[in-house]
């Protein structure tokens, strides 16, 4: 992290200069040599190094506001009916979770814009770092490594949300020849990422990094999630797809097994919210938050008006689990244990003060404790926690779910499982008590309870076409599936989000 938040006035020099006003030549006839252009910012190393960090920048687009008590994050959010809210004085936020989001809804249009600023500024990156002379070409190779993840990453995203979409690969100006570009097929958006992420494979990034750049574990999850995508809905790809998934996440678990203190599973839940353990073990890739730059993005999740940190009562409360997901864990499952796992219902008046009752069950697993303070311990007012992205959890559940769709329940998907189930607390039928389809919905439970509220449900629900029900246990059709957070249906139509009517009106 730090290596990328040294960057930052360079970034903003170059943001500067490259978005700024540029109608200068009326009036003088030279051009002052320090001012810099797309055309001559890309001459030294530096450069290179400050337009990979605008990109990772741009990544925290989806903690900018959306309006009154609202981000951009709880987009993937109150689709999935696990959350509801209890502030609701955010019209486009209520829109969302009543399932009547249009093309006017901030968050929509904000998520758009963002991915695409993302991919533009990735661009850039990958067009003009090659021409750079002269540089060392293993931190050239590292460099477009990384933008070519940041890029696959934001595409990936992209194409899950709105299907056909943009596909754009070069810096575009006014005058470029698709600057108002069609829509491509989504096959062949799911291709440039496959080409961009096996590319950043051959990169010769490390395994881990605990600066917070792009990794090894990062890109091979991420096309193991890629391939598990494509094998279901939309493509429906299947059993090539699978195996593709499965044999890229053992890498990572391969790798894992005989590094244990490099990629594993934290002991601790604690440890998925601390801010000594970011870009560590399980924290495979996380969007960078530093109170310097921007503090972390997720405090819609505290209690309304509850005075569980150093600001006393407040808070919005504007993403709250409902009570029919909190009560859809085990018995006995840690995740759910007050202040131990993912949710709390006690905390600390003013943070550090004694112990009281919430009065229901909220949200925990980006609650930061340093920042906030703990009991006895008064925090330090600057939340510098990062936002997960991809975590070893989810490398395991995805070779779980693909090696079972592959072989069945192998003992390998079993372990596989079992350890998310260990780390819970709870107990694992034997692997002989499974058959294919209870293993496979086996998995998909852990995946609501183990990676929720980290923006991934969404993505699970619409690939899969299937919904969990917290009050039968089981998996609905997508379409029909009664969101508890609304009891409201959902529509084939909600598989994709509209387009914004901004974008339509600028591109017809």
């Amino acid at each position: 992290m730090k290596h990328i938040l040294k960057q930052v006035s360079k970034v903003a020099l170059l943001g500067a200069t490259l978005l700024g006003p540029v109608g200068c030549k009326d009036f003088l006839d030279e051009q002052a040599p320090s001012n810099l252009t797309p055309d001559n910012f890309y001459t030294i190393p530096d450069h290179a190094e400050a337009a990979l960090a605008s990109v990772y920048a741009d990544l925290r687009f989806m903690g900018d506001g959306a309006g009154i008590f609202s981000s951009n994050w709880q987009l993937l959010e109150a689709l999935t009916g696990t959350s509801t809210t209890e502030t609701a004085q955010n019209s486009d936020l209520n829109n969302l979770y009543g399932l009547v989001h249009d093309g006017n809804t901030i968050h929509v249009v904000n998520y758009w814009n963002g991915l695409y600023k993302v991919i533009a500024q990735a661009n850039q990156v990958l067009d003009k770092v090659p021409g750079i002379t002269p540089m060392d070409e293993v931190q050239r190779k590292k460099i477009l490594g990384e933008a070519r993840f940041l890029r696959a990453w934001a595409y990936f995203m992209t194409v899950q949300l709105w299907g056909d979409v943009p596909l754009i690969t070069k810096p575009q100006t006014a005058s470029s020849e698709d600057f108002q570009p069609g829509r491509a097929n989504k096959e062949e958006v799911y291709k440039l990422i496959v080409e961009d992420l096996t590319t950043a494979e051959a990169a010769g990034l490390a395994w881990m990094d605990v600066s917070g750049r792009v990794n090894q574990a990062a890109v091979k999850t991420l096309l193991a999630k890629v391939y598990l995508t494509m094998a279901g809905f939309p493509l429906s790809k299947g059993a090539s797809h699978y195996k593709l998934a499965a044999d890229k996440a053992r890498e990572v678990i391969t790798y894992a097994n005989a590094n244990p203190t490099s990629i594993g599973l934290f002991t601790s839940y604690e440890d998925v919210h601390k801010e000594s353990t970011e870009n560590r073990l399980e924290h495979l890739f996380m969007l960078q938050y530093n109170t310097l730059v921007a503090g972390n993005p997720m405090d819609n999740m505290y209690p309304n008006f509850k005075p569980v940190t150093y600001n006393g009562p407040s808070g919005t409360g504007s993403t709250v689990p409902t009570v029919s997901f909190y009560n859809s864990y085990e018995a006995g499952d840690k995740r759910a244990k007050d202040q131990e796992g993912y949710f709390y219902s006690t905390y600390f008046t003013n943070g550090n003060g004694e112990r009281f009752s919430l009065g229901a069950n909220y949200i925990f697993k980006h609650f930061n404790r340093t920042a906030n303070g703990t009991q006895g311990v008064a925090g330090t007012r600057q939340n510098n926690l990062n936002v997960p992205q991809i975590r070893y959890a989810e490398t395991l559940l995805i070779f779980a779910e693909a090696q079972n769709e592959v072989g069945g329940p192998t003992q390998e998907a079993y372990e596989a499982m079992k350890k998310i189930r260990d780390r819970a607390g709870l107990v694992t039928p034997a692997l002989g008590s499974y058959s294919q389809a209870t293993l496979r919905e086996a998995v998909w439970r852990e995946r609501w309870h183990e990676l929720c509220y980290e923006q991934l449900t969404w993505f699970d629900m619409v690939r899969l076409r299937k919904v969990y029900n917290e009050k039968t246990n089981g998996f609905d059709n997508f379409v029909g599936h009664v969101n508890l957070s609304s009891n409201q249906p959902l529509q084939e139509k909600h598989l994709l989000l509209p387009l914004g009517k901004q974008e339509m009106l600028n591109n017809p």
